[in-house]
């Protein structure tokens, strides 16, 4: 190795040393801040390390009604990733191995709404779920987004289109219908494409605000989010138990990207090969 490629190679080490402590020291100092007592917090330094560290912050979230909020943002973001994995995949394979007529044309269309703002949809979605009667219940949470998504739906398509004809066709001559073909050939060989679909449906959803501070009122179906920012009001801003609050609603989200990193790469290997 030459000395300007090690010159080289140090400073691109030395940029990503920077880029790193850059995205990471917010989440440090939180999670230090969230083992502060109030008292520390307001008469020392922000950077300053707890002395000595303590729960009692996380101990307060209990009577804030955070572990209500916990449940209902995992329920709801459970039936939100069944429903989007399920409808998305049924559609992408239509759109992607069925003839019928007018399928391109739909499927573009279809596409284009991912132009759309999502704040647009939020008035006439209120209004849909209002007539309906669902307003501050559970499916008003969860129906908007079940159905499939447009994203998900083109990134499955354009996998499925990849799948050799051969392995469909073996499928149909052992006498597999269209279901059978997708659960036994499809599924099992689209694994990184569907993980990496599962962690961006579940960090979407789990963090998603808007529409659930829309649509809801109270605590009964208050998700993680929503109870977060009510906490900086309703106990007058106490930055320790914000960023208690902050860092279990991260934890979750931080153990399935460690669980999923094998198929995320494996996702990322695959498009790259095609």
């Amino acid at each position: 190795m030459t000395s300007s490629s090690r010159v080289s190679a140090a400073l691109l080490y030395a940029g990503m040393i920077v880029g790193a402590l850059i995205t990471l020291l917010p989440f440090a100092l939180g999670l230090l801040t969230s083992f502060t007592s109030a008292h520390q917090f307001a008469t020392g330094t922000p950077l300053q390390l707890p002395h000595p560290p303590t729960l009692a912050n996380y101990g307060d979230l209990g009577g804030a009604g955070f572990g209500r909020a916990a449940a209902v943002t995992a329920l709801m973001t459970a039936v939100i990733l069944v429903g989007q994995l399920t409808f998305s995949v049924l559609a992408a394979y239509a759109f992607a191995r069925l003839d019928f007529a007018g399928r391109d044309v739909l499927f573009w269309v279809y596409i284009a709404t991912l132009m759309v703002p999502g704040t647009v949809t939020v008035v006439p979605l209120y209004l849909m779920m209002a007539q309906a009667g669902l307003r501050n219940t559970f499916w008003a949470l969860v129906l908007p987004f079940m159905f499939g998504s447009p994203y998900a739906i083109f990134l499955l398509r354009e996998h499925f289109r990849q799948i050799p004809n051969d392995l469909i066709n073996a499928a149909r001559l052992d006498g597999a219908n269209t279901l059978d073909v997708i659960t036994h050939v499809v599924i099992p060989s689209s694994r990184p494409v569907l993980a990496a679909l599962t962690l961006i449906t579940v960090v979407s959803q789990w963090n998603n605000f808007m529409w659930p501070l829309v649509i809801t009122s109270g605590h009964k179906w208050r998700v993680l989010t929503v109870a977060t920012a009510e906490l900086q009001s309703r106990f007058n801003a106490q930055w320790t138990l914000v960023m208690a609050a902050t860092t279990l609603a991260i934890v979750p989200l931080v153990l399935l990207f460690i669980a999923s990193q094998r198929h995320i790469v494996a996702s990322i290997v695959l498009s790259g090969v095609k």
